[in-house]
């Protein structure tokens, strides 16, 4: 194998732009993500359906599910 070839890999110190900060392995030292788990829309609960011309609704009367108000 050739020498000096792969780059290092070490710890990392990755940054979400929520403030959250968590230690990993990478080939950088530190990582900057605009958003993670802990922040996101789907993992919090917080997401909201945008209906576009009723698709949920459709898809609601068709399956017999109830809303979710």
């Amino acid at each position: 194998m050739k020498k000096n070839f792969h780059p290092q890999y070490g710890s990392a110190k990755i940054t979400c732009a929520c403030g959250e900060t968590w230690e990993t392995n990478s080939t950088r030292k530190e990582v900057k993500v605009g958003i993670c788990a802990k922040c996101h829309p789907f993992f919090t609960g917080k997401q909201k359906l945008v209906d576009t011309a009723g698709r949920v609704e459709k898809f609601r009367r068709r399956y017999g599910m109830k809303s979710e108000e």
